[in-house]
C-alpha cells in the first residue's frame, strides 16, 4: 500500500490511504484538522491493474476537491505525497501524470501504521488486511519493510492467505465425501459450499481455476473464516493459527534483526482487521509470549488514515 499526500498552498493538505479494499482521501488545513473525506474503492494496480488503480486516484483527488468546498483548490496544493498498496514504481509513473497537485513524493503504505504504532520512535508494526507486512524503525531511524509479496507469491496472516488456506481445507473435505466411511462436513466445508453456491469439490476447483472473479471470492471468505473461529469452529482456528503464524516468523525475524537487546520493550503496533479479530489477536499474543518477544503488542484499532494525518503535520 501507498499514500497520496497533497498540501494546499501553504495552508491545505491532502492525504489518501490507497489500499487492497478501499482507498481514503483527506483534506486538512495548516493545523491538521480535516476539511474534508472521500472514501473510493480499493486502487492496488496488483489486483486491478495500473489503468484502474489511476482512475480511481484521479476520480477521489478530484471528488475530494470538489467536497472541499474551497474556491480554485487546486491553486493551493503544494505537494502530494502518494502511500498506496502496490508497485511503488508502478505509483510513480502514475503520480507523474496528475497535474496541479504540487510537489509528489510516493512511498509505502506501511509508513502511516508505522506511525500509528510507534509516533516517529523505534518500533514496528505488524499489518493484515486485505495484504500484509511488516514494517519497522529501526533505532538509527531507519526504516525497514518485510513482507508484502502479494498474493501471488504469498502474503501470510493477509485476507486472500486465510481465504485460500480455508478453502484449500474445505476443498480436501469435499473430495473425502466420495470414499467410503466419510465424516460429516465441518462447518468449514459448509461455509465454502455457501459462500461459491458449489456443492461438490468438482464444481468448485472448476471456478477456482476458470473464473475471472475467483480471487476476490478467496479474499471475501475470510470474515467467515474469523467467524467459525470464533465459534470454536477447530479448523477455521487451525487456519488462522497457521496463516498468523507465517507473519509471526517474519516478524520474530525483523524483531532479532534490528531490536537484539533492547533496554525496554519494543513499541510493536498490530494493525488491520485480521489481526485485530479475536482468534488473530489470541494466536499473535501466544506467539510473542512463545517467542519471547521484547514489546509491548499495541492493537490499533484507528483508521490507517489518521497515521496519514499525523504524517501530513510533519511535511513542510
Amino acid at each position: 500500500m501507498f499514500f497520496v499526500y497533497l498540501v494546499v498552498t501553504n495552508s491545505f493538505k491532502i492525504g489518501v490511504d490507497g489500499g487492497g479494499t478501499k482507498t481514503e482521501f483527506i483534506l486538512v488545513d495548516a493545523t491538521g484538522a480535516v476539511v474534508a473525506r472521500h472514501l473510493a474503492p480499493g486502487c492496488n494496480p496488483s489486483q486491478i491493474g495500473p489503468e484502474k488503480a489511476g482512475l480511481i486516484l484521479q476520480a477521489g483527488l478530484e471528488a475530494l476537491l470538489a467536497e472541499s468546498k474551497i474556491e480554485n483548490p487546486k491553486s493551493k496544493i503544494g505537494t502530494t505525497h502518494l502511500y498506496m498498496a502496490g508497485s511503488t514504481g508502478t505509483w510513480r509513473e502514475i503520480a507523474d501524470r496528475l497535474t496541479g497537485m504540487g510537489r509528489l513524493t510516493v512511498a509505502p503504505d506501511s509508513l502511516p501504521v508505522l506511525e500509528l504504532a510507534t509516533a516517529g520512535k523505534p518500533g514496528l508494526v505488524l499489518h493484515a488486511g486485505t495484504g500484509s507486512f511488516v514494517a519497522a524503525r529501526a533505532p538509527d531511524g531507519s526504516v525497514h519493510y518485510a513482507g508484502g509479496l502479494g498474493w501471488k507469491l504469498g502474503d501470510a496472516g493477509s485476507g486472500f492467505d486465510l481465504g485460500r488456506r480455508a478453502m484449500a481445507h474445505a476443498l480436501l473435505e469435499l473430495q473425502g465425501q466420495s470414499m467410503p466411511g466419510a465424516k460429516s462436513l465441518s462447518p468449514l466445508a459448509e461455509a465454502l459450499r455457501t459462500h461459491t453456491g458449489f456443492a461438490d469439490y468438482a464444481a468448485n476447483s472448476r471456478f477456482f481455476y476458470n473464473d475471472a472473479g475467483a480471487n476476490a471470492t478467496i479474499s471475501a471468505f475470510a470474515p467467515r473464516v474469523l467467524e467459525l473461529a470464533e465459534q470454536d469452529c477447530g479448523p477455521a482456528q487451525q487456519v488462522v493459527a497457521d496463516s498468523v503464524t507465517e507473519l509471526a516468523r517474519l516478524a520474530d525475524q525483523v524483531i532479532h534483526r534490528l531490536f537484539p537487546a533492547p533496554a525496554a520493550p519494543v513499541p510493536c503496533g498490530v494493525s488491520g482487521r485480521i489481526l485485530n479479530s479475536v482468534p488473530a489477536s489470541f494466536a499473535l499474543r501466544s506467539l510473542a509470549a512463545k517467542l519471547r518477544w521484547p514489546v509491548a503488542l499495541h492493537f490499533i484499532i484507528g483508521s490507517p488514515a489518521e497515521g496519514v494525518r499525523r504524517l501530513l503535520l510533519a511535511t513542510p
